[in-house]
């Protein structure tokens, strides 16, 4: 549980200067400061935190979910598409914090943040890694880490500001997003009513992405499982079907997993 990972990396979110630990706190040089949460983690949301932030019960799901290897396979590919060298990894919207621990752990010189809008994600993804800092701020708001600072943007199932994503990407970066494949846990979507995949998303995704970012590849996820149904539970309700009271399920399920990763790298002169 340690803030150190971020240092050097971190920007005030009022007037955009250098963030640097002082005492329990982080502050710029303008006077902005921070505290540091008795939890270990460092809010600098700079608001409240939104109605569709994940809840304590939403991360208790996901963690479960996370720790039954359901989604080995996307860690697997995640880790496939990371640059091995990589050093400074960002995950937006991380959750537990999981599959950016993973990467880390993985690249001995590697440090990473773990950025999400949920105090109750900060708090756990606190504990993720020893090179994990934990930050609460909103995508949408701004990223606080300084301009070209990053090797990774990791964004999994989460929101993208890809200006942002663009801004603090280093030359020769990589942005990697995983979004479900129209496909993914179909089965579950039609027996219990759950939301939809918008069939266009990667291709709004690219059109987006083009005046940021190059689009590098593309790569297909797939696992196909049984989970039983208190794993299935856990699987509606660890995503935004929990805010619309989904039914529980009765009975072991054959699944279908199929996650698409797009890998983007920076317009600037300087990308591999």
């Amino acid at each position: 549980m340690s803030l150190d990972a971020a240092r050097e990396l971190l920007a005030c979110p009022h007037c955009g200067e250098p963030l640097a630990p002082a005492d329990r706190a982080w502050a710029c040089t303008s006077g902005h400061s921070f505290d540091v949460a008795r939890q270990g983690y460092l809010n600098l949301s700079g608001g409240p935190e939104p109605a569709n932030a994940d809840t304590p019960t939403m991360l208790e799901a996901r963690a479960r979910v996370q720790a039954s290897g359901l989604f080995g396979f996307l860690s697997r590919a995640l880790d496939d598409v990371v640059p091995a060298g990589a050093q400074t990894l960002l995950e937006v919207g991380a959750g537990t914090g999981h599959y950016l621990a993973g990467l880390v752990e993985s690249r001995p010189a590697a440090r990473g943040v773990a950025l999400d809008v949920s105090r109750a994600a900060a708090k756990r993804a606190a504990h993720a890694h020893d090179r994990v800092a934990s930050v609460i701020a909103d995508v949408w708001r701004g990223i606080p880490v300084r301009d070209n600072s990053l090797d990774v943007v990791l964004c999994v199932f989460a929101p993208r500001n890809l200006a942002e994503f663009a801004r603090v990407l280093r030359p020769g970066g990589r942005v990697v997003v995983a979004a479900p494949a129209t496909s993914h846990l179909r089965s579950l979507r039609e027996k219990y009513g759950l939301l939809g995949v918008d069939p266009d998303k990667q291709e709004r995704l690219l059109a987006a992405a083009s005046g940021h970012l190059v689009h590098l590849a593309g790569v297909m996820a797939k696992s196909t499982t049984t989970a039983a149904a208190d794993l299935v539970d856990d699987l509606i309700g660890m995503g935004p079907n929990a805010f619309h009271a989904p039914p529980r399920a009765a009975a072991t399920e054959r699944l279908e997993l199929a996650v698409r990763l797009e890998v983007f790298g920076p317009l600037r002169q300087g990308g591999a």
